[in-house]
């Protein structure tokens, strides 16, 4: 290792996560730091210091390192919060279901679900999805003005289609969405992080019971008589994996509702371009996707020594990969702070890259295309009643997005 960057990793580390001065911007220290320091030491909330990696090269490249691992068990493994050990044992529930593991066992239990979100399923889907959005914006032109876009469509949409695809009471929505957003915001008092965790708990506990007694023709019921052959899950993985399908399912795709239609909305000639030819919209999806990752970083650790890029990375340290910092990497995206709707990149990494790859992207791709052009072309006046800077963003959530978004018409 250089002089230089030995005298860089014995400087303070600065504080992560990183504010944004822009909120449809990652953070300005993204830039910096992947110019002069791709890889550098960070202070987490929880006073763990973790490797930052913001360089697109090197993200991709330990996405496919299988020395770096999704375990949670490891201690190195970059932590958030502060989370205490009674609540730990019901986050690893969630976690050791498939996003906390590695290969094998991660391959095995992934290749259970891949049949449910192929491209041939998702297609076969879209009628229903098409159905679904076309009833919440009858809803949203039937109700008072202004209304709340998060709340009418933003939500509805993603939450009915998993809920539906899952076999979840779409009228629990109330209450695991409130317990979900307590578990990942990292505002939350630990002792309410706790209570909505058990409480989230015991109710997918209740729901896959039940199911186990009385399989349905839904994701899960399908799963699960699988299951009875393959035996690859355990009752309590499988209430794990509900959450994760289940919060997956609708905070990613909701938040990217929000975010590209408030931002096609302050950039009227923007919009033009999907409102002009609604086929361009799907090219337009991957840049809206690219442009504002919601998904900004994923925790990894290593289990051996890494040299890459002048640093080595030792065993038993951990890492935040920036998916945010690396979709704006100019060495791979030409201008990539300037949204470019007909850019069409697909080789951004928002949804993930290598085995960890977001296993619902064909159903999220669907759900945001299926809005975005019902949307704009039913109502084209559609227009933020409050300016950009005074809606209310997730700075402290786990997946970005705006909380609410006053609109009318």
């Amino acid at each position: 290792m250089t002089d230089a960057k030995a005298s860089q990793i014995t400087a303070e580390p600065p504080a992560f996560p990183m504010s944004r001065r822009c909120p449809f911007e990652p953070p300005e220290q993204y830039a910096e730091l992947r110019k002069e320091q791709p890889i550098a030491r960070v202070t987490l909330p929880t006073g763990q210091l973790a490797w930052l990696v913001t360089r697109y090269e090197y993200v991709r490249e330990l996405l496919m390192d299988p020395r770096m691992s999704s375990n949670r068990d490891h201690k190195g493994t970059p932590v958030m919060f502060p989370i205490p050990e009674r609540t730990r044992r019901v986050f690893d529930v969630y976690g050791k279901s498939l996003i906390g593991l590695d290969p094998p066992e991660h391959t095995r239990r992934r290749k259970m679900l891949t049949s449910e979100f192929t491209l041939q399923r998702v297609r076969s889907m879209r009628p229903r999805i098409q159905q679904i959005v076309d009833e919440c914006i009858d809803g949203l032109l039937a109700g008072s003005r202004p209304v709340d876009l998060v709340q009418a469509l933003s939500l509805p949409v993603p939450s009915r289609v998993i809920c539906e695809l899952l076999g979840v009471p779409y009228a629990d929505r109330e209450f695991f969405q409130g317990c979900t957003a307590m578990m990942v915001s990292r505002a939350t008092a630990p002792s309410d992080r706790h209570r909505a965790s058990e409480q989230l708990r015991k109710y997918l506990d209740e729901l896959v019971t039940a199911k186990e007694k009385a399989p349905g023709d839904d994701l899960f019921g399908r799963l699960i008589a699988r299951n009875e052959q393959e035996r690859v899950f355990t009752h309590e993985t499988l209430i794990g994996l509900a959450f994760l399908l289940l919060m997956g399912g609708y905070e990613t795709t909701a938040s990217m509702i929000s975010l590209s239609v408030a931002w096609l909305l302050e950039h009227p000639q923007q919009l033009e371009v999907i409102r002009a030819d609604p086929t361009a919209t799907n090219a337009a999806l991957e840049e809206l996707l690219r442009y504002f990752s919601v998904f900004d970083i994923m925790p990894r650790v290593a289990l051996a020594d890494i040299e890459i890029g002048g640093c080595v990375i030792r065993a038993g340290e951990g890492v935040v990969l920036g998916f945010g910092a690396a979709n704006r990497d100019d060495e791979v995206f030409e201008n990539p702070d300037v949204m470019n709707l007909r850019r069409g990149d697909r080789n951004h990494v928002a949804l993930g890259y290598g085995v960890h790859q977001c296993l619902g992207q064909n159903l999220a791709r669907a759900e945001l295309e299926i809005v975005l052009n019902t949307l704009f072309a039913r109502i084209p006046d559609l227009r933020l009643t409050v300016p950009v800077s005074e809606l209310s963003f997730k700075k402290d959530a786990g997946i970005y997005g705006i909380n609410e978004i006053p609109v009318s018409w």
